[in-house]
C-alpha cells in the first residue's frame, strides 16, 4: 500500500484526535469557538475523536492497507459536509456547528484526502505495471 496514504491517515488521525481532545477544554474553546476561530459543539468533538481514532487504527492496522481508502471515504464525507455547512449556514444537518473557517477547512481536508486517494492509487497502479 502506498506510503502516502498511511501517512496521511497517521497525520489527519493525530490531528483530528487531538483536535477533538481540545474541543473539550472550556479555555480553549471560548464560547463554543475552538481556539476563538472553527465552530464546535460536544458532537462536533466526539466526530473529530472518531474520525481521528478511525485514522490511527486504519494506518496501523494490516500495515495501513486501508489506508487509502481512508482517505477516500473521508474526502468524500467531508466535500459532503462542506456542501451542506454552506447550504445550511450554521448547521451540518442540525447536528454539528459550523462557522466560514469550518466550511472552508473541511474544503481543504476533502480536496487533500481526496488528493491522496488518486495519488495513492496511481502509486499503487504505477508500481504494478512495472512487476
Amino acid at each position: 500500500m502506498s506510503g502516502l496514504a498511511r501517512m496521511y491517515a497517521t497525520v489527519l488521525g493525530a490531528v483530528l484526535t487531538l483536535v477533538g481532545a481540545l474541543g473539550f477544554i472550556p479555555a480553549l474553546a471560548p464560547n463554543g469557538n475552538l481556539l476563538g476561530i472553527f465552530a464546535i459543539d460536544p458532537v462536533h468533538n466526539i466526530v473529530h475523536l472518531l474520525s481521528g481514532i478511525v485514522g490511527l487504527a486504519v494506518a496501523y492496522v494490516a500495515n495501513g492497507a486501508y489506508s487509502r481508502w481512508y482517505a477516500g471515504i473521508f474526502g468524500a464525507v467531508y466535500a459532503l459536509v462542506t456542501i451542506i455547512g454552506f447550504i445550511q449556514g450554521n448547521t451540518v444537518l442540525g447536528l454539528i456547528n459550523v462557522n466560514l473557517a469550518d466550511n472552508l477547512l473541511h474544503t481543504a481536508i476533502a480536496v487533500a484526502s481526496l488528493l491522496v486517494f488518486f495519488l495513492a492509487s496511481s502509486t499503487v497502479t504505477s508500481r504494478t505495471a512495472r512487476a
